[in-house]
């Protein structure tokens, strides 16, 4: 089964909240690339839209927008998203991800663009407290 850490941006307020997703919708998300949109509901955010922005894989590696795929490549990069230079001019081969989510992502990196009435602080509160009283009874 797959599971994601979602780390969401909250632009209103510059904070950042992290969410585990499992389940249908965490396969929901799955096929999806960096800067389409997704339904608040498949992270327990009704009424909110979110934005891919980015990720990494199991290893580490950080999903990059211009690479199109899932699979993991090696690049000669500038600099760029992915690697920064310590000298002007300095090249280096790295492995990156491409732009789609798959099974092999673990991160994934959302924004906010559309907000609800709720603050999201209270609906992961909300969603903390019901995953508490399940392993109460349990």
């Amino acid at each position: 089964m797959v599971e994601f850490k979602v780390v969401i941006n909250d632009t209103k307020n510059g904070k950042s909240h992290q969410v585990q997703v499992s389940g249908h919708h965490a396969n929901s998300l799955i096929g999806k690339k960096i800067g389409d949109e997704v339904d608040g509901i498949f992270i327990s955010l009704p009424g909110y839209k979110l934005q891919v922005t980015g990720g990494t894989d199991k290893n580490g590696f950080a999903m990059r927008r211009d690479l199109p795929g899932m699979s993991r490549r090696r690049l000669l990069l500038s600099k760029s998203s992915g690697f920064k230079p310590k000298e002007k001019g300095l090249r280096k081969k790295k492995s990156i991800r491409g732009n789609t989510v798959n099974q092999d992502i673990v991160q994934i990196n959302m924004k906010v663009t559309k907000h609800s009435s709720k603050p999201i602080d209270k609906l992961i509160n909300i969603e903390k407290k019901d995953e508490g009283e399940k392993k109460e009874e349990q």
